[in-house]
Formats: structure tokens, C-alpha cells, sequence
């Protein structure tokens, strides 16, 4: 075996094929030195596709857990192939269930922002409504004096559920949330979560998961496995008075989604329902189609949006009377970045965008297609 062979990764990693309603597995060797792939298909015994550079995929990506997209097949990586695979990359990854409460979800992209430079992958991301049920069965109340404060508390708003990756994950969570008592936290913890948007033990802005067995129960409820028949808990999507915002994958996958969402309630609208999708190439179509033959960059905002995970938002403002839509798209910028930088250097395309496809954002059109948009997303996507 030559040296270049020998200094290669090979994870176990599938696909579940939703056309032939299929999970097939595969060995993916990962190749360091030039940052290339190769997929080996363990059904058929046969090499799936050969050693090649794919556009997006960096050697941090690659761990067992992560999801990956090799031209456009979203490969999770399930475990470590061989020995030395694992004594050389085995580093204690660890997924942890957190919370956003209620009172800090208009300052959920700084929030996300902290988590993401913390160096946590965002895996999967959903707003949604509590049941007093739900807490009362995923919450750890420790004094059951508080439990009806507790409840009333959790269930009072929207809550981000988010499924995090990380370097020990559930200490590297610990030291960024801080102490459960916020007040503790000012005086005893570095500045943290708790310290910077907490109150008091109770209304402490965010909860994570204390340990591996906790995290995965908790994650299981909440972000059940696709290709189980078990839904989670449903999202926010009010479908009234709002516009439709992606965050495209590229943009995604360069950690800009804390920032742009950031900039988005700063600029005084509401997210009312936010979620991490997979959206494969048929929906992407579908999705686009109405750019299809009007804009020469169609197949390539095609390709982009079934590249990797997205981030779909319904965007609202609080004040009904103004036009969502076309102040949305204003915010956004012209779908050129280059242009943007020239012309409207604020918007998000102006600071976020690389291309005409890969633009950072998508946003809805006409005033039709706000609810419409939204609906693709969080009714029909969403229940599939």
C-alpha cells in the first residue's frame, strides 16, 4: 500500500435513499493530504465513487456524527471503520441537548453566535412551542416548590431547541452556559451564557444537557431519527404577515448563521419559527422553479440549496401595517453580492454573500409568496 493510502481516514457512514426507501452503508475514506473522498458501497461490495475533491467539504467536517454532503447525498458519518482511524481522530465527541428559553429568543443570533464561536457544530435547530407535559417529563426540576414557576416559565414562549457537536461536549457546554443560578454566575463564573442574558436560578436563559445519557434522551424526543415514523414536538410557523428567509448552506457552513440572524432582529424584525432542513434535490427544484428559465444562475441556486443544511426562517415584524416582504428584501440586498457590496454594503448579501447562487440568504419575492414560501418549509417539508 503506498504512503499516501496508509495516511487516509475510513469512517462507517449512510444514506438513506429516499427514492428506494433504502439506508445503504458505505466505507467513506477520507484523505487528508489532498482533501479527497471515496465512498465504497458495503451492499454491492463495489466502489460507489472514486477518489475525487468535493467542492465545501474540509478536513474538520469529517467525524463520526457529522453529516456530510457528497454531491448532494448527505452522508452521516456513524463510526470509526478501523483501528487506526480511531486512536488517531477518537477525541471524545459529544452531541448535547440545549435549550433558548422564552425570554431570550429575541436575542437568539447573539446567543447562537457565542455557541458557534465555542467551536459547537450546530447539528439540528427547531423552534417550538412546550407542553407543561413536556417539561414536566425533559426539564430536571430539582425543587418542586418552583415546579409550577418552572412550567409557567417554559411554556410562556417559543423555545430554540438546538442539537450541538463538540469537543467534550458536555464540559465545553457547562463552562459556556456557566452556573444555573445567574446571580451565582456573576460573581463566581467568567462571563457566560447565565451571566450575560440570566436572571436568577429559574429564569436563567438557556439549559443543556448535564450529561451523555441525559443528552440522548433528550435529543431523541426532540430531533427523533428521519427515518423513524415518530415526530417531534410541532414548529411555530404562524403562516400570517410574514416573509420567508434561508440561510443557504455555504453560509451555514462557514458559521455565518449566529451572525445573520443577529443582524436580522437587530434590525427590528421577529422570528417567529426557525429550522434546520435537509432539502434534497427534487424540493430544491420545486422549491426554485419559479427562476427556472428567468435567471441563468437557476441550476446553480439549485445545487446550492440541496448542498448541505439550510436554515429556514418565518420572519415577522411587530408592526402589521408595513409591507414584511418588501422590507425584508431591502435588508437582504440585490442578489448580486459584488453589487451589494457596491451599492448597499449593509445587507446581508453585502456582507455575508460570495456569489449570485451562493448569496447567503433567500428571501421571498412577491407578496404572495411570503406564506407560500413558509409553507413549503414548515407544513410540508417539515411533515414529511
Amino acid at each position: 500500500m503506498s504512503a499516501d493510502y496508509k495516511d487516509r481516514y475510513v469512517f462507517e457512514a449512510e444514506w438513506y435513499d429516499k427514492v428506494a426507501s433504502l439506508l445503504k452503508k458505505f466505507y467513506l475514506y477520507y484523505f487528508p493530504s489532498d482533501n479527497t473522498v471515496e465512498l465504497f458501497d458495503l451492499r454491492t461490495r463495489k466502489t460507489f465513487l472514486k477518489r475525487t475533491r468535493c467542492e465545501g467539504i474540509k478536513a474538520d467536517d469529517i467525524h463520526v456524527g457529522a453529516i456530510v454532503t457528497i454531491f448532494s447525498r448527505n452522508m452521516k458519518i456513524t463510526g470509526y471503520a478501523d483501528t487506526y482511524t480511531k486512536n488517531k481522530l477518537q477525541t471524545n465527541m459529544e452531541k448535547v441537548f440545549v435549550l433558548l428559553k422564552p425570554d431570550v429568543i429575541d436575542k437568539m443570533g447573539e446567543i447562537l453566535k457565542m455557541i458557534i464561536d465555542h467551536n459547537f457544530q450546530i447539528v439540528n435547530m427547531k423552534m417550538m412551542k412546550l407542553t407543561p407535559d413536556e417539561v414536566t417529563e425533559y426539564y430536571p426540576m430539582k425543587d418542586t416548590v418552583d415546579k409550577i414557576c418552572i412550567i409557567n416559565y417554559l411554556t410562556s414562549g417559543p423555545v430554540v431547541a438546538l442539537e450541538l457537536l463538540g469537543k467534550h461536549g458536555i464540559a465545553s457546554w457547562q463552562e459556556l452556559a456557566g452556573p444555573d443560578d445567574s446571580k451565582q454566575a456573576c460573581s463566581t463564573a467568567k462571563p457566560s451564557l447565565k451571566v450575560c442574558y440570566g436572571k436568577d436560578e429559574i429564569h436563567n436563559a438557556v439549559y443543556g444537557s448535564e450529561n451523555v445519557e441525559r443528552a440522548t434522551r433528550e435529543l431523541q424526543y426532540f430531533f427523533p431519527d428521519p427515518k423513524s415514523k415518530t415526530k417531534g414536538p410541532k414548529n411555530t410557523a404562524t403562516l400570517q404577515n410574514c416573509t420567508c428567509c434561508i440561510i443557504k448552506p455555504h453560509a451555514v457552513q462557514a458559521k455565518l448563521a449566529g451572525a445573520i440572524i443577529d443582524d436580522i432582529q437587530k434590525a427590528g424584525y421577529t422570528i417567529t419559527a426557525v429550522q434546520q432542513f435537509y432539502v434534497n434535490h427534487i424540493n430544491a427544484e420545486e422549491f426554485l422553479e419559479i427562476y427556472k428559465g428567468v435567471l441563468p444562475e437557476y441550476n446553480a441556486m439549485v445545487t446550492e440549496l440541496h448542498s448541505g443544511p439550510c436554515i429556514a426562517m418565518e420572519v415577522s415584524r411587530k408592526d402589521e401595517g408595513q409591507n414584511v416582504i418588501a422590507d425584508f428584501r431591502n435588508l437582504c440586498g440585490p442578489r448580486d453580492p459584488d453589487i451589494a457590496r457596491q451599492i448597499r454594503p449593509g445587507t446581508l448579501r453585502a456582507k455575508y454573500g460570495k456569489t449570485k447562487a451562493q448569496n447567503a440568504v433567500h428571501c421571498s419575492d412577491l407578496p404572495e409568496d411570503g406564506v407560500l414560501e413558509v409553507e413549503y418549509f414548515f407544513k410540508i417539508l417539515d411533515g414529511i
